[in-house]
């Protein structure tokens, strides 16, 4: 598995990472999600996602692979209210609360990354929530601060000197990170956790979507549908669309590492083999941009927070 730089962090972390919402907001069965993160980690995948606000996640990946802490690095969200954790979203006190239960939950000392999921632009201008962060960092409960967002917000993050690691949207469908957020992070030395690496499969019906993904699928697909992509178009043999869609994330520069969150370990073996196929070729990746840009030429179709 390729391993890739993590921005100002100095670690290695690789292409293909594991996100951490569907094994909790899907309720899934231990057995079956401890499979799946001890099959990625065998298979050399060292980045691990989750959130203080994904029902259940951080307990399951705690109890399934907090006994191998060396071999990944752990993200997790905070912000806002979850229970056991009292106090205003974005606060300090939140912020403070929110990471000591992130840490019992994950059953470790420290998280290697933290990040602040999904505060609008005025909130990080305020400086607090990024202020608890960084008071956590030095503490020792947290090795580095980071912000999951989009657009505006997300670049604006990217220039602030705490900040270590961007997570955004980018993927076929959501491609307006590209312009504004990468840059800002390469500029910064910042690491980028891409999310949504495979457009919540917006070439399937979206009668197919799990609930917990039809506000998100929806507007992929309806935004695939009008690029109106074919795949014998861009020249790639024997590929199929969920190929496509993550070796095009990590085509694009600046990405350290994608993220997908699967309960379905054939899935899982599928992905690896992707991510071990690497980047695609340049003429692909730039049919998929342009049919992006022709399909949006008013630049309407902004990142989904």
């Amino acid at each position: 598995m390729e391993k890739r730089p993590f921005g100002k962090t100095n670690l290695q972390v690789s292409v293909l990472g594991f996100g951490g919402a569907p094994v909790g907001y899907l309720k899934t069965d231990y057995d079956r999600a401890a499979s799946i993160l001890n099959l990625l980690l065998d298979s050399g995948v060292n980045l691990i996602d989750t959130a203080a606000s994904y029902p259940g996640s951080e307990e399951l990946i705690g109890t399934a692979v907090g006994h191998r802490r060396k071999d990944y690095v752990l993200v997790s969200k905070c912000g806002r209210e979850v229970p056991g954790v009292t106090g205003t979203d974005w606060s300090a006190p939140l912020i403070a609360q929110t990471i000591d239960r992130s840490l019992r939950n994950c059953k470790t000392d420290r998280l290697d990354v933290m990040l602040l999921h999904s505060c609008d632009l005025a909130t990080l201008k305020n400086g607090e929530a990024i202020g608890a962060l960084v008071k956590a960092r030095d503490a020792g409960k947290i090795r580095f601060a980071g912000y999951s967002g989009d657009n505006e917000a997300a670049a604006y993050a990217a220039t602030i000197p705490d900040v270590a690691v961007i997570e955004t949207s980018i993927n076929i469908a959501d491609q307006a990170n590209i312009e504004t957020v990468l840059p800002a992070a390469r500029r910064n030395n910042v690491g980028v956790i891409a999310k949504r690496p495979v457009a919540n499969a917006a070439w399937k019906d979206l009668a197919q979507q799990p609930g917990m993904y039809q506000n998100y699928a929806r507007t992929y697909t309806e935004r695939f549908q009008k690029m109106n992509l074919k795949l014998q178009d861009l020249g790639l043999k024997n590929a199929d669309w969920p190929e496509v869609a993550l070796r095009f994330t990590l085509s694009q520069p600046g990405v350290s590492t994608a993220i997908i969150g699967t309960t379905n370990p054939d899935n899982a073996r599928s992905n690896i083999r992707y991510a071990q196929a690497g980047p695609l070729p340049p003429d692909p990746v730039q049919k998929i941009r342009t049919a992006f840009q022709n399909a949006d030429p008013n630049h309407t179709w902004t990142g989904q927070t």
